[in-house]
């Protein structure tokens, strides 16, 4: 009989069971680190670089593709003997890239990189990149070429559009969230480009000055972040030169900062056609990639020649297999390989139009034009191809979704990446958007070509909507900021026959605005991406409360700048390439601003901005409590509460304004939080306490003192400051 009463197994010893079942698990399945050893070791001398060097995975280049290839980015050879992949790339953070329409399939175009900024929301990216590493995945994908982290320190840059913004906490988080949801679908992420990598002009050969601590508190913080939030399985290195060394063979950079500093375990892929001999693998370069576009295969024969004489090359190959491995068993592509299958394009545009809807940010409602009424009668809507679709940047990182662009303005050319670069516009109509939000509505369009037919179409209506766009692409700066086309001229003739006229503008980044105070509202929708009409009509007719916040300084003037006139546009020629014709040479001074990027660049100076980093408005309002800092555990604790008549999201954001005695901002915390009508939360920031420190010599150092904070709605609407003691603190990353 069993006994009556049998005694209990208490819940410590079932922990401590499956404890030891898990620790036993755990024991049996080897580390991707001791898989990656046993792989490496197991290598014929054949074998042992293969995996250092791959294509451009395009038939431009004459020979034929390898037939487990797919039409993409790049191709490196797996050692099927070994159970080793072969690496399928594509590009990149926005989608999987379009390729000039070489495999003739479309994808899910996410907003612009920039428009991601301006979401100011981790787990939304976090999600974007799920979704779009499933779509890679499900077209035989297994690396993506994604995301980008460069700071945007010059708001010219023609591949800004790329970047999330010009802090390097910001950026960081966002990005380390982005890469967690792409490897989440066991494929492979980059960050790039590593590093400093200002600009397009001269980009393979122009030479960024900067000191190490500047570099440290700025770019090099958003990848450090970046990759701890991430864990990315590679690190795409930058064209240009770091302190007179390509950082592609950039010693103190890859080796230095990357791997022993940050204790980096993944592997650094060049950039396509920046690799300039063997001896950047001993600089701490892993793999040459698009290894046509340069001079030569650096990393097939004639490595495998120095590993076979010269024993710091031996040493460099098992390494550089090693890295390269433990990435793939890490994120698991060998026992999660892609699968080619049909792809659930309509769900995934709903995750790009929320995206697009969080991105897009009101930057004037004067008398509060927004949102507009859907009984509005006349609405005259002007340029921008709002009839036909909504823009997109240009390059390697282009997307388009099924049966290619909507418009294609070519920028001419005859060169072999002249397909890529045309003006392509996505399939998601504006006008379209707008007649389903004001059916009763007289909706009229004009392209805006000619100012007089647009005035007067303007003065007949009772509201005058203008799309306005500044396209801009990989591989070349724009040269001010102003719109093309004499967008100005055309918004400054409409608003003066119209006084309700509201501005869309589509743009890669910051614009002037000389007729800003003449309109009634301005929205940013940067490039919105595959649903990019409806998220813009969803914010324009109130649907959706605007949330967006700007990632970036919008300057009043190209006089506010750091450099006002952009390094090599007086004396280069722009071309796609950024190759350095005989005798050329380029340098650009980062340590004009140092470590002061965007609104630390205003701060420092005094200087108001056109729009200050953080801004954006909302159709509601809230209030803020007292701001309290934890100086033991750096966290900030306040209350808030919506105080408006609709629901909305709000961003907080704490600054450090003030380090003993010294003014010094720095963004060191922020979160985001949607709040019904009245309703009040108490939030809790952790601040990053690299944000607050300096870095000196080998580590990160705070100074014992007083140390101001202050919670605001931007870099410049600022509460009152909050002052703390800290104690001295010094540590190495």
């Amino acid at each position: 009989m069993p006994e009556a009463n049998p005694p209990k197994i208490g819940h410590h010893l079932i922990a401590l069971a499956g404890t030891a079942l898990a620790a036993a698990s755990a024991q049996a399945a080897p580390s991707p680190d001791d898989r990656a050893a046993t792989t490496e070791k197991a290598m014929h001398a054949d074998e042992r670089t293969t995996l250092t060097i791959g294509i451009m995975a395009l038939p431009m280049f004459g020979d034929p593709l390898p037939k487990e290839a797919i039409l993409g980015a790049g191709y490196v050879a797996g050692i099927p003997r070994l159970g080793v992949p072969a690496l399928t790339q594509t590009d990149a953070s926005l989608g999987v890239s379009y390729v000039g329409g070489a495999r003739k399939d479309g994808a899910t175009a996410l907003p612009s990189g920039m428009a991601m900024g301006a979401t100011w929301n981790p787990p939304l990216l976090e999600a974007a990149g799920a979704m779009i590493a499933g779509e890679a995945h499900a077209k035989g994908f297994n690396v993506l070429l994604a995301g980008g982290i460069n700071l945007v320190r010059d708001p010219r840059n023609g591949r800004n559009f790329e970047y999330l913004g010009e802090d390097p906490l910001h950026s960081g988080l966002l990005g380390g969230a982005a890469v967690a949801g792409i490897q989440s679908q066991h494929v492979i992420s980059t960050v790039k480009h590593f590093a400093l990598n200002g600009q397009e002009t001269g980009r393979h050969f122009v030479d960024v000055i900067i000191d190490e601590a500047a570099a440290r508190e700025s770019d090099l913080l958003a990848f450090e972040i970046a990759i701890e939030r991430g864990q990315p399985g590679a690190v795409m290195s930058s064209y240009n030169k770091v302190n007179g060394a390509q950082a592609s063979a950039n010693d103190w950079l890859l080796n230095g900062v990357l791997k022993r500093d940050w204790h980096y375990k993944g592997w650094v892929m060049s950039d396509w056609g920046s690799v300039d001999g063997v001896e950047s693998a001993l600089a701490g370069l892993d793999q040459q990639m698009g290894a046509q576009l340069d001079k030569a295969p650096f990393f097939g024969a004639p490595l495998a020649a120095k590993a076979a004489s010269d024993p710091a090359y031996t040493t460099r190959v098992a390494d550089m297999n090693r890295r390269i491995l433990r990435s793939m068993y890490a994120v698991g592509i060998d026992t999660n390989p892609p699968v080619i299958k049909p792809i659930d394009l309509a769900a995934n545009a709903v995750l790009a139009e929320a995206v697009a809807k969080e991105a897009i940010v009101l930057l004037r409602n004067n008398k509060n034009a927004l949102p507009l009424a859907a009984s509005a009668k006349s609405i005259a809507v002007i340029g921008g191809y709002a009839d036909s679709g909504v823009l997109s940047g240009g390059g390697s990182s282009q997307v388009q979704g099924m049966g290619g662009p909507a418009i294609n303005v070519p920028i001419g050319g005859d060169g072999p990446f002249a397909p890529f670069m045309g003006q392509f516009y996505h399939r998601s109509v504006p006008l379209k958007a707008i007649r389903a939000h004001a059916p009763n509505a007289q909706i009229r369009y004009r392209n805006g070509n000619y100012i007089t037919d647009a005035v007067t179409i303007a003065r007949k209506s009772d509201i005058a909507i203008i799309f306005a766009t500044q396209w801009t692409g990989e591989g070349m700066d724009v040269p001010d900021l102003s719109l093309p086309y004499g967008q100005d001229a055309l918004i400054a003739a409409v608003t003066a026959a119209n006084p309700n006229t509201i501005v869309v503008l589509e743009t890669g980044g910051p614009v002037m605005m000389p007729w800003l105070d003449k309109t009634a509202a301005v929205i940013e929708a940067w490039y919105p991406g595959a649903r990019g009409g409806e998220a813009i009509a969803s914010v324009l007719f109130g649907d959706t409360n605007p949330s967006g916040r700007l990632p970036v300084s919008f300057p009043a003037s190209l006089d506010q700048l750091p450099r006002p006139k952009l390094d090599g546009s007086d004396t280069l020629e722009p071309r796609f390439d950024g190759r350095a014709l005989q005798g050329e040479t380029l340098s650009a001074n980062y340590n004009i601003e140092g470590a002061d990027v965007g609104y630390r660049w205003f701060a420092r100076n005094g200087s108001k901005p056109l729009f200050p980093f953080g801004y954006g408005l909302s159709y509601t309002s809230f209030e803020t409590g007292a701001l309290h800092v934890d100086p033991h555990t750096l966290t900030a604790s306040f209350s808030i509460r919506n105080s408006g008549a609709r629901a909305g999201a709000v961003t907080p954001q704490l600054y450090l304004v003030n380090a003993n005695g010294s003014a010094r901002q720095r963004l060191a915390g922020f979160t985001k939080l949607t709040l019904a009508p009245g309703a009040a939360q108490q939030v809790e920031v952790k601040l990053d306490p690299r944000t607050i420190a300096r870095w000196e010599k080998d580590g990160w150092n705070i100074a014992a003192g007083r140390y101001s904070f202050a919670l605001g709605n931007s870099a410049t609407d600022l509460g009152t400051p909050v002052e703390v003691t800290l104690a001295a603190r010094h540590w190495k990353p």
